[in-house]
């Protein structure tokens, strides 16, 4: 592991100090600030020459800051001679613009992947994308992984009946990860019928499945962003007789009026990772919030990538 340089940018730099201790290296040296009128300046403080170079960023709010930071990492990685350069994004800001779902709209996620990838990036290692067919927007290696292994994990060690348990699918375009998580938890699977009447609001009119009167209902998801589809959702259940609502996510976006939607949901308990950095607001005025950490399983992704090992391998 000695030739491997692990950088992390602003975003998440307490996820990145877990995932170097996990790789058992320091965190490579690198400033990065702000110029008087706001522009990004870079500089890597160590010879990077010929090495194997990790750029941890996330694109987390603000979205923009976090992408244009990457693509300055990237490039002073390139010029600064590095072998090959991974830009590991746990969290990809803008895969929720991957089609055209009306005319005369952009396909941003392709877009941003343009970018990463004209900036001088030559692999990319993400996490739970909210469309897995973003992979194929980029014209370099991808490895997806999934938290869905630690989100198990953590429900199978605690006393929750899953025997009892109803696997909530929150709409139908997350049917298969709900499939997975029943798979693996056992239990039923029930399906939320959900309506987008614009690009902020939804509707949650039926439950395809069931029945949930007097069960215990976790709901699994990719993010949380607004919160607006869990509060719906949530209500739903609620009014058809469930006895406790679990919502576990991987990405905590947690945006807008997402706190107060969350506490207007009456949830059990929120579960999600740390690919994304969480306020001390949402720390501090969510009850029973827990925030499991995805640093072992991007470590051991990032050793092998530098050991030109599988990375599938994980995946079992």
């Amino acid at each position: 592991m000695n030739d491997i340089k692990l950088f992390s940018g602003n975003s998440n730099p307490a996820l990145g100090k877990q995932i170097s201790d996990y790789l058992g290296v320091e965190l490579a040296a690198i400033t990065l600030g702000r110029f008087p009128d706001g522009e990004i300046s870079c500089k890597i403080d160590e010879d990077i020459r010929g090495r194997d170079v990790f750029l941890l960023q996330p694109t987390s709010p603000p979205v923009n800051e976090s992408l244009m930071e990457l693509l300055v990492m990237i490039d002073s990685c390139r010029r600064a001679s590095a072998e090959r350069i991974t830009a590991v994004i746990p969290y990809f800001g803008y895969a929720r613009q991957d089609r055209k779902d009306e005319g005369r709209v952009p396909i941003t996620a392709k877009l941003v992947a343009n970018l990463i990838t004209r900036a001088g990036a030559n692999r990319v290692l993400t996490m739970d994308l909210h469309a897995a067919q973003i992979q194929g927007f980029f014209d370099l290696p991808v490895d997806h992984l999934y938290a869905a292994p630690v989100l198990n994990d953590y429900f199978l060690n605690t006393d929750i009946d899953l025997e009892d348990a109803v696997i909530v699918s929150p709409d139908e375009g997350s049917i298969k990860r709900a499939l997975g998580h029943a798979k693996r938890l056992g239990g039923s699977v029930a399906i939320i019928d959900k309506r987008r009447t614009s690009a902020l609001a939804t509707e949650q009119a039926n439950l395809i499945g069931g029945p949930i009167e007097g069960k215990v209902a976790i709901m699994f998801d990719d993010m949380i962003s607004t919160a607006g589809s869990i509060r719906g959702a949530s209500q739903l259940m609620h009014k058809l007789g469930v006895r406790e609502i679990y919502v576990a996510i991987t990405h905590p976006v947690f945006c807008g009026n997402a706190l107060q939607n969350l506490l207007d949901a009456k949830l059990a308990s929120v579960i999600c990772t740390d690919t994304n950095p969480i306020s001390s607001e949402y720390a501090k005025d969510l009850p029973k919030l827990t925030v499991l950490t995805v640093a072992p399983l991007l470590g051991e992704a990032i050793k092998r990538i530098h050991r030109n090992e599988s990375v599938s391998r994980l995946f079992r």
